[in-house]
């Protein structure tokens, strides 16, 4: 009997140390830059505070990773607003992917 457990935890993977000011410089580039931009700072100034206080880079990697998932998938965002389709009955996913934690 092994004392393993049966599964295996997910690794957060560590972004290119450039990557936040990267990303800083395409949100400001994109057309939603006047709202992105101020809540892509206030997520990071919330994680920085928590890396502080908990010396883990655990939630600085996250905010990297949500705003590249946002800035990959606003053109398919943008061609599903524009194709009409009704989203009424839809999941908001941020919601389900903070209850897996």
């Amino acid at each position: 009997m092994s004392a393993q457990p049966d599964h295996a935890p997910v690794t957060t993977y560590a972004p290119a140390p450039g990557a936040p000011a990267e990303l800083l410089a395409q949100l400001r580039a994109d057309k939603r830059a006047e709202t992105w931009v101020p809540t892509f700072e206030r997520d990071w100034s919330a994680a920085l505070e928590e890396s502080r206080r908990t010396f883990s880079l655990a939630g600085l990697y996250a905010v990297v990773q949500d705003w590249q998932g946002r800035i990959a998938h606003a053109p398919a965002v943008d061609a599903f607003v524009a194709s009409g389709y009704d989203d009424s009955d839809a999941v908001d996913l941020a919601e389900l992917r903070h209850r897996r934690r």
